[in-house]
């Protein structure tokens, strides 16, 4: 399994970026797929996943879409209205646990594959 991802870059605050994650070698429709960041100096955080339906992180929900398109085999984060505080590598990944409860889904160590990151950087 192979993730890249793509789509950061510097973006003014209140700006918008979509990121990408294209799946080689795992059908993005077969687990869950997230997405999480990591700023300067802080640990990992969740950001969304998709299994079927959308799971978010409390604080980004109604900012922040997650989508999938399953003919091209990649998964989406589209990202509205970015503050400073979303400066961060964001990171792809897939868990192979297609059962994986919602409790759960929020958890990294419940995936198995992790994409190199791509970096947002929000100026204000």
């Amino acid at each position: 399994v192979q993730l890249q991802a793509s789509g950061g870059g510097l973006v003014q605050a209140g700006g918008s970026l979509r990121l990408s994650c294209a799946a080689s070698g795992y059908t993005v429709t077969r687990g869950v797929m997230g997405w999480f960041r990591q700023a300067p100096g802080k640990e990992r955080e969740f950001v969304a996943a998709i299994k079927g339906y959308p799971a978010y992180a409390d604080s980004l929900k109604g900012r922040f879409t997650i989508s999938r398109d399953n003919a091209r085999n990649t998964m989406y984060l589209q990202m509205n209205g970015l503050e400073p505080e979303d400066t961060a590598v964001y990171y792809c990944a897939v868990s192979l646990n297609a059962g994986l409860i919602a409790s759960r889904i929020r958890d990294s160590d419940e995936y198995h594959y992790w994409g190199q990151g791509t970096l947002v950087t929000v100026s204000s």
